[in-house]
């Protein structure tokens, strides 16, 4: 008889350690283990508590209880010690607890035995089983009950290292489907197993038509900034164990047209016998990166050139006037001395422009408001400006009882004096020039036109830009840092307020801007 227990507590434990390796759900698992070391414990109920990382316990499992009922036994889970040593583990009064929870619901358990479950020497849990008779736990039933609780600490390890690797797998498959940059990983023949969002947007190729193709068939290059690229390096022996990352730039062709600048970094993993792997590459959208050192190279090009004239004409009149072999009359004293001052204006106009742009960098641009009579305003640039040119008819058109706005009355005269000024620049051979207003229910529409060369329609979406300067102005040196825009549009904005043109190339340009309505109680 005593054969055939031991034959069936064999035969329990094996079908729970194929369990083990068959399935890691840690529920499903507990459940197992308890269910079989209740039936060889002969008893009629069991539960499983797990320690929580705070260091309390919680029921995980139950047997033989109406789920209902299983809150009520957690007195039993008070006072368990810190010992994962079976041979001294022992919970106070824990008979004692058991019959004042039974007796509370009416059921007839009378006896409770509790092993702890330990990895490590670490107590991670405790399992339970009770009886109905009054027939005592032996010393057997311990021991037997003991390679339940070591199966069941076994079945909560492994499925806590399951979960583990599970969240880090979740987490880094988070990380690359939500990276900013693009994200590929090939394995060892180049092709590609993992294909991320920012990849499928850059590339125009959607994750499901990439996996499982080639390298090859999805990057293409159109141009290539680096000497060489993946097939090549791989071509010229690329990689070896101990390579550096290979980092390829150039322009890439999108599936279905156009092309986008990327810097691609591919990096090589190896197994311990140095087998490559996998390569995981990086592509990254150098688009800004290129725009960023157009401008800087545009800023020194232009900024050199601006800078030098107005120098030059200083350098010369002074010169000029400081020659101790001429005499010079009072009326070409006078006009030297007006270019000196006008050269001067314009450089001290060009700094202050450039301290405004990197005030803006910097997120800041301070504003002082008032109340500005934005009629008014438009009238005193107009009278400034008639006294610069006699080829320009300058006319102010605004509404009677035009509304006032909140706004900082200099630099929205900066806003107009750039329009009006870029209006004369622009209209060589003379013409009309007209400041207009318009109000609207909750803002004021200002818009200044012009009889002039116009804008092409190509260059119209970039006016607006840091250092933009059209083909025109390049071919025919205009003087302009290609500041002016930038900035009207800077200060626009931060009243709130909306800016554009409308330009047919050779019938003039119009620009308009919007101000917020003061709004009255």
């Amino acid at each position: 008889m005593l054969t055939d227990y031991r034959v069936r507590q064999r035969e329990y434990l094996l079908e729970i350690s194929r369990a083990l390796t068959a399935q890691l759900n840690l529920d499903e698992l507990l459940h197992m283990v308890l269910e079989a070391a209740t039936k060889m414990m002969a008893g009629q109920a069991g539960l499983i508590a797990l320690r929580s990382p705070n260091g309390s316990f919680t029921i995980r499992a139950s047997h033989g209880l109406p789920r209902a009922l299983v809150p009520y036994f957690e007195p039993l889970l008070t006072d368990i010690p810190d010992d994962a040593d079976r041979t001294r583990f022992h919970i106070p009064g824990l008979a004692d607890k058991l019959g004042r929870v039974v007796a509370g619901l009416g059921l007839r358990l009378q006896q409770v035995v509790a092993l702890p479950m330990s990895i490590k020497r670490e107590l991670i849990g405790v399992l339970y089983v009770f009886r109905a008779y009054g027939t005592r736990f032996t010393a057997d039933d311990r021991q037997i009950l003991a390679s339940f609780a070591d199966q069941a600490a076994i079945a909560v390890h492994n499925a806590q290292l399951y979960e583990r690797l599970s969240q880090e797998k979740r987490r880094l498959d988070a990380i690359l489907e939500y990276s900013a940059d693009g994200v590929m990983i090939l394995d060892s023949a180049h092709r590609i197993v993992v294909f991320n969002r920012a990849l499928a947007q850059l590339s125009g190729w959607s994750a499901a038509e990439a996996l499982g193709r080639h390298h090859d068939e999805v990057i293409r290059w159109a141009r290539l900034e680096t000497h060489q690229d993946l097939k090549s390096a791989v071509a010229g022996g690329w990689p070896l164990p101990s390579a550096r990352p290979l980092y390829v730039e150039g322009d890439l062709r999108r599936r279905g047209g156009g092309t986008i600048g990327v810097g691609i970094t591919y990096a090589p993993l190896f197994d311990r016998d140095g087998r490559l792997v996998n390569l995981i590459a990086n592509v990254r959208d150098i688009t800004r990166f290129r725009e960023a050192d157009e401008i800087k190279s545009t800023f020194i090009s232009v900024i050199s050139h601006e800078l030098k004239t107005p120098v030059a004409l200083i350098k010369g009149y002074a010169d000029t006037l400081l020659r101790e072999d001429a005499r010079w009359d009072a009326e070409t004293m006078r006009e030297s001395l007006m270019v000196i001052a006008e050269e001067a204006d314009r450089l001290n106009q060009l700094i202050d422009n450039l301290l405004d742009a990197s005030r803006l960098q910097a997120g800041a641009l301070p504003l002082e408001m008032d109340q500005v009579a934005l009629d008014a305003l438009a009238e005193r640039v107009a009278r400034h400006f008639r006294t610069q040119t006699e080829i320009h008819e300058i006319v102010v058109n605004f509404p009677p009882d035009f509304p006032v706005v909140e706004g900082d009355e200099e630099r929205l005269e900066q806003v107009l004096n750039n329009l009006v000024s870029n209006a004369i620049k622009y209209s060589p051979k003379g013409g009309r020039i007209e400041i207009s207003g318009r109000a609207l229910p909750n803002e004021v529409v200002i818009t200044v036109s012009d009889q002039g060369v116009g804008i092409p329609f190509e260059e119209q979406p970039r006016v607006f830009e840091r250092f933009f300067r059209g083909a025109r102005e390049r071919h025919q040196r205009t003087p302009g840092a290609g500041l002016g825009l930038y900035l009207v549009k800077a200060i626009v904005e931060a009243h709130d307020g909306r800016i554009w043109v409308e330009s047919n190339p050779g019938e003039g340009a119009a620009f308009s801007f919007t101000i917020p309505r003061r709004q009255t109680s």
